[in-house]
């Protein structure tokens, strides 16, 4: 299985990403190219030779209009919303997906840039206590950041790899200064992004993972934790904007294979079951339904004979573990069962991404041991004949 792993110990931001894996493509100048020739207008990508803490690696400086962000701290604090700057126009969301819109990308690099984006969009409006479509983001930072998600998405596709794991990420310490003034480390936005997945801090006194790293972390990423044994073939080292004092800034990224000869249990689920002999077709169909708008992985029923012969069906409800218990509070509200049977399980799990076709339609894609698949969203085909409510 042919595998990325960010050992994002020491942090990561989306230069140093895009520096990284810009090592591990067969051509730096050819990709390089590429990311310029995206048409993101007035903003240029250049990457030199660099060495942090000793360690040599890439280093990748974005211009917007002939002007970068600064090297310091809070180089890519969230998306900048001004600080004295002589830009001053602003974009909003919107205004931002629309420019991923019109790249010269393909499909599958604008989802998961848009993706990306508004993740990051999200945790800002939420730490700033604003809904999304009410944020607007300054004309350097957005775009600094824009640069840095096409970038990593579009070099990711041209890697192909098979499967995405990340290091548990370190965040750093201390504080950060924004055009809001000193916030502590990890910045809000960057706690929001991260929330379910496990995170240190306090390496260093500074900021060691910025909102833009964690968002790309946080979509790439299949899981976080100890690098597993693979073969690795090639080291990218993506290095930061600044020397930190006693640590390299640096983010290492490894290509190889993972050996798939006995491959194991990938993920985790909770499986809820009832049996139900006094709900209605009709109402039955309906509690479906709303178990699946509350969030269920899946939800299915089989017929079964109970006590006295009476026929009845098994309600089957599929749910991640962390929200097994609101689940099973939803089976008890929706249905007639007076108890709910749970069965935490491990399963084996394809990678799963989803791009839209250029008819519209968009595609799942499943990947790992050994087995490639796509499938096409049936509701998006025939959307006149798909149901809510249909078991």
């Amino acid at each position: 299985m042919k595998t990325i792993y960010f050992d994002c110990r020491t942090g990561a931001a989306g230069d140093m990403i895009t520096a990284a894996l810009l090592e591990l493509v067969p051509d730096r100048a050819a990709s390089l190219a590429r990311l310029n020739a995206a048409g993101l207008d007035g903003v240029s990508v250049k990457a030199s030779d660099a060495v942090r803490g000793g360690m040599k690696g890439t280093a990748v400086k974005v211009a917007v209009r002939g002007e970068t962000e600064d090297g310091g701290a809070g180089r890519h604090h969230g998306f900048k919303h001004g600080g004295g700057r002589r830009h001053h126009h602003h974009s909003s969301l919107g205004d931002v997906l629309s420019v991923i819109d019109r790249l010269c990308v393909s499909g599958t690099v604008k989802e998961h840039s848009k993706a990306v984006y508004s993740l990051v969009a999200a945790a800002e409006a939420k730490a700033h206590g604003k809904p999304v479509g009410e944020v607007h983001f300054h004309e350097v930072g957005a775009m600094d950041a824009v640069c840095d998600v096409v970038s990593a998405a579009m070099l990711l596709e041209e890697i192909s790899p098979d499967e995405i794991l990340a290091a548990r990420p370190e965040v750093g310490g201390g504080f950060v200064r924004c055009a809001h003034g000193l916030l502590p480390v990890p910045a809000p936005a960057t706690v929001n992004i991260l929330e379910g997945v496990e995170f240190s801090s306090g390496a260093a006194e500074s900021e060691l993972l910025t909102p833009t790293g964690a968002a790309l972390l946080k979509h790439f990423a299949r899981g976080f934790g100890p690098m597993p044994p693979m073969t690795v073939a090639k080291t990218g080292v993506g290095c930061g904007a600044r020397e930190i004092p006693g640590r390299p800034n640096v983010l290492r990224v490894f290509l190889g294979e993972r050996n798939e000869a006995a491959p194991g249990a990938n993920g985790r689920v909770t499986e809820l079951k009832a049996n139900i002999d006094d709900m209605t077709g009709e109402e039955l169909a309906y509690a479906c339904g709303r178990l699946r708008a509350a969030g269920a992985l899946d939800v299915a029923t089989a017929p079964i004979f109970m006590k006295k012969g009476r026929p009845a069906q098994m309600l089957v409800v599929l749910a991640r573990p962390e929200d097994a218990d609101a689940m099973a509070a939803a089976i008890l509200r929706e249905t007639s069962t007076f108890g709910v049977r749970r069965a935490d399980l491990t399963r084996y799990e394809l990678e799963r991404r989803t791009a839209t076709a250029a008819d519209g339609v968009r595609e799942k894609t499943g990947r790992g041991y050994g087995v490639e698949k796509t499938k096409r969203e049936f509701d998006d085909a025939h959307p006149l004949v798909s149901g809510d409510g249909i078991c």
